[in-house]
């Protein structure tokens, strides 16, 4: 790209905007926006997901949520429809960052704050509670599952977490997905004994709107070893939904945990 091709032609529209990372977008933007969004396929601005845990964990008109990767804040527009009174959300992708920036422009999202740095540090050095945390889409993307887990449990009594989870047998039947992962560990996070399997993210890495973890690899936890551990820390009342255990980027289950 040449420098004088930064520049726009025409007069300001809010596609000029969308179309700065044109084919690099996994969300397809509002229908009632009119906005083309490219490639665009995940419905994460309507998201039955998102209806389902504030049916669960009661409404979120007032609340203050915490939102870890909220990658082109398709659930902050849900939140802040809502009408959550204040929602921080911490992002690590530089141009996931960029998008959620340019989401919160064209939609007014006044009530949304953005942060760009890695979560896992911003609740290390954080004593906020919060009425509501939301984990969508980030724990299998973690080489350190267990601390944002316990990150998690330590920042809200009112948890939703959507992931993918490692079940040995369904791995095993997959040609494609089992040449991804490495055989099941178990280790021991402070007291807790957990297990996981190694994931390469191999050629997903080579598109320009990847937004997966930091690093080559991420640590995918058993089904029970996350539901164990919630329990564990005092989360009594937990409801799963949307689970998918042939899903066919893997097992994915959804979670809301509340004390």
């Amino acid at each position: 790209m040449q420098v004088l091709d930064n520049y726009v032609a025409g007069s300001p529209t809010a596609q000029n905007i969308v179309d700065i990372f044109d084919g690099e977008w996994s969300s397809r933007l509002p229908e009632h926006s009119g906005l083309s969004s490219r490639p665009g396929n995940a419905q994460l601005f309507s998201d039955s997901r998102m209806s389902w845990a504030q049916a669960t964990l009661g409404d979120f008109r007032d609340a203050r949520a915490l939102e870890l990767g909220p990658l082109e804040a398709g659930h902050t527009y849900f939140l802040h429809e809502s009408g959550a009174r204040e929602i921080i959300a911490v992002e690590a992708n530089r141009r996931a960052f960029l998008k959620c920036l340019c989401v919160k422009e064209i939609f007014g999202l006044h009530r949304a704050r953005f942060l760009l740095g890695d979560f896992l540090a911003y609740l290390d050095n954080s004593a906020e509670k919060f009425d509501v945390a939301f984990a969508s889409g980030v724990l299998y993307h973690m080489t350190e599952p267990m601390r944002l887990l316990e990150l998690l449990a330590r920042c809200s009594d009112k948890l939703f977490v959507w992931t993918h989870y490692y079940d040995d047998r369904v791995i095993c039947d997959s040609a494609v997905l089992s040449r991804r992962f490495s055989p099941v560990y178990s280790d021991r996070h402070h007291d807790f004994t957990y297990e996981y399997a190694i994931h390469s993210y191999a050629q997903a890495l080579d598109w320009s709107g990847f937004c997966g973890g930091p690093r080559e690899y991420s640590k995918w936890l058993s089904r029970d070893t996350i539901l164990d551990f919630l329990r564990a820390h005092g989360f009594s009342r937990i409801d799963i939904a949307f689970d998918e255990p042939n899903h066919p980027n893997g097992p994915a289950f959804a979670i809301c945990a509340r004390r």
